[in-house]
């Protein structure tokens, strides 16, 4: 089983047609998330199709993205109806 590892993703697009694409892209990858904020556990190769899928749909000029790692070994605590972030045993992706 490839080994994945926990990514927050974020965005901020500022046309409404570009934010629907880039939602949809990061949304295929996530388990989680809300708004423009989205849990993915990810392959390196995943990592790799999720950033140049994004840079393919935002303009790099106007929007923003950021997928940052989150190491292991520090324990997700979450607050309120939050659910802390799980590695699913299978993914659909489409």
């Amino acid at each position: 089983m490839p080994k994945r590892a926990l990514y927050l993703a974020a965005y901020d697009v500022s046309d409404n047609q570009r934010l629907r694409r880039a939602l949809n892209v990061v949304k295929g990858y996530a388990t989680g998330g809300q708004k423009s904020v989205y849990e993915c556990f990810l392959t390196e190769p995943e990592r790799e199709e999720l950033l140049g899928r994004v840079g393919g749909v935002i303009d790099l000029e106007e929007d923003r993205f950021m997928l940052v790692r989150l190491e292991s070994l520090v324990s997700v605590r979450a607050l309120g109806v939050a659910v802390a972030p799980s590695d699913p045993s299978f993914y659909y992706v489409g």
